[in-house]
């Protein structure tokens, strides 16, 4: 997993309750790293487990209100760290759709090494996208959380069904309130 997912959880935690509970999670969660990451490093993705899992120790939030809150966190700090992906959609359902066959794409050109979840597509109706997340890693919570970043961002108002499939997959369904 990229280092940038690393960077912003912990400086999102120290954000919202400052540097001493980093130090605690890190110290905590005997990290193969030793919680020195840089944004452009590859880190296995069992760190981001265990410091979420602390950190939901600490507070006394659920794991996923945790990763649902650091994806929307993490779609701001991604548009603005590449305002290219988002300029080019003319609303938050254009830009989720293009994920796979254009962002992720561009990723792996960046980041060959990266291992980016998968998506499918499609449209039932109108205001309306269905995506297929499929990982090893299952980071549903996290993907909610990203594709809640992106219609704040784009300023849709949408709900956001999820469901488990047989396959293991998530499916998610976002219909916009505003069409």
């Amino acid at each position: 997993m990229k280092g940038i997912v690393f960077t912003e959880f912990l400086g999102m935690v120290e954000t919202a309750h400052g540097l001493d509970m980093v130090d605690t999670l890190i110290e905590k969660s005997d990290l193969p790293s030793g919680g020195a990451y840089t944004a452009v490093g590859t880190y296995d993705h069992t760190e981001i487990v265990r410091l979420v899992t602390n950190l939901s120790a600490e507070t006394n939030t659920p794991v996923p209100d945790l990763l649902k809150a650091f994806g929307e966190h993490l779609f701001g700090v991604l548009a603005a760290a590449h305002p290219h992906f988002v300029e080019g959609a003319g609303d938050a359902l254009e830009f989720l759709e293009r994920v796979e066959n254009y962002i992720h794409v561009e990723v792996r050109k960046l980041y060959p090494d990266a291992e980016l979840p998968r998506f499918e597509c499609a449209r039932p109706g109108p205001g309306q996208l269905e995506m297929i997340y499929d990982s090893m890693r299952h980071f549903e919570d996290l993907c909610e959380g990203l594709i809640a970043g992106c219609l704040k961002h784009f300023g849709a108002r949408a709900g956001i069904a999820r469901e488990t499939l047989a396959d293991g997959r998530e499916k998610f369904v976002i219909t916009r309130q505003d069409v």
